[in-house]
This record gives C-alpha cells, sequence and structure tokens, in this order.
C-alpha cells in the first residue's frame, strides 16, 4: 500500500478527517482523535501506524514488518507501525486500520458517537 492508497482507505471510513502534521505525517483522525498515520519513517518507504487491541499489540509487535509505534508505544499506548509495507501485508493492514478506526471510535463519547453517524 503506498500513501495515496491508505489516504484513500481511510478517507473511505465513517466520519474520517484529514490533516498533514508532525512532520509531512498523513494523520487521519476520527471525532478529532488519531487512528492511523502515514509516514513517520526515515526509510524512502512508506509506514503506517495504527492504534491497536491489547491482545494484537503483543502478537503484533514480534511479527516481521511490524514493531512498537515509535513514541506513542514508549508511552505505555497500545500503537504498531507496520515499517515493511508490502502487497502482502496490505489485506492486513486494512484490516487494522479499520480495527484503529472502530477501537478509536468506541473512546469517544457516546453523544459524539451519535452526532458523527457512528451509532
Amino acid at each position: 500500500m503506498d500513501y495515496q492508497q491508505f489516504n484513500q482507505f481511510c478517507g473511505d471510513l465513517a466520519a474520517s478527517t484529514y490533516i498533514v502534521q508532525w512532520g509531512n505525517a498523513h494523520v487521519w483522525k476520527v471525532g478529532g482523535k488519531v487512528f492511523a498515520i502515514g509516514g513517520w519513517e526515515k526509510l524512502n518507504q512508506p509506514a503506517f501506524t495504527f492504534k491497536t487491541s491489547e491482545l494484537n499489540f503483543e502478537f503484533l509487535r514480534e511479527e516481521p514488518g511490524y514493531r512498537p509505534a515509535p513514541y506513542m508505544a514508549s508511552r505505555g499506548m497500545k500503537w504498531i507501525q507496520l515499517y515493511q509495507s508490502e502487497p502482502a501485508f496490505d489485506e492486513q493492514l486494512i484490516y487494522y486500520l479499520t480495527e484503529s478506526h472502530r477501537i478509536v471510535s468506541l473512546g469517544l463519547t457516546k453523544k459524539l458517537q451519535k452526532e458523527l453517524g457512528l451509532k
């Protein structure tokens, strides 16, 4: 997946908004809360960062191509970065981005969820 495909996919998720910040990273939010980041990798290949469940965090932290997200995981947050983006990872990435959106959406107030059409 490249950044154009990443942005297209995240843009199709309900009530998502886009901003470029943190050194030209592609940042996607729902209800003002970040659920996905494209960028933050010093290598010349795409990297994608997303929030996970605790179980997925423990599983992915040991998987090839994935690592605890720089900055975020070191602060105790359950965020993972896919830093070795290859076509074989695209289907998994789509799943994890969708899950991240869902997890972050569930953390919003019920009122905001309703306002954004998430419930």
